[in-house]
């Protein structure tokens, strides 16, 4: 059984940092694709970076290029998430999810992926 654990988030003024972790377990990695998902009420789950279980290529969303850094843990199923330079526009709850893709990690929405960590929330405000 697949699980999903998270750490980290919560809240910063514009223009801080703040890091997310995530670790996978109970499976065999090699195949998994792992990603980091936000969300606010009322609108749909967004990938903002994963990273392709084959290539070990990471993907950005346009909205977070240049201001955050998705990066392997220790372990291979560990990842974290630098979020510098934050802004108003990124608080949301915050999920990390892993599933097993064929096509590079950035073709696949949410809906998706099947494993799912709790989410955390990152708040943006002055």
């Amino acid at each position: 059984q697949v699980q999903v654990a998270q750490s980290g988030g919560g809240s910063v003024q514009p223009g801080g940092s703040l890091t997310l972790s995530c670790v996978a377990s109970g499976y065999t990695l090699t195949h998994y694709a792992l990603g980091w998902f936000r969300q606010v009420p009322g609108k749909q789950r967004e990938l903002v970076s994963c990273i392709s279980a084959s290539s070990g290529s990471r993907y950005y969303a346009d909205f977070v290029k240049g201001r955050f850094t998705m990066a392997r843990g220790d372990a291979k199923d560990a990842i974290t998430l630098q979020m510098n330079s934050l802004k108003a526009e990124d608080t949301a709850i915050y999920y990390c999810a892993t599933e097993r893709l064929i096509l590079g990690c950035q073709n696949y929405r949410a809906n998706e992926y099947g494993n799912w960590g709790p989410g955390t929330q990152v708040t943006v405000s002055s």
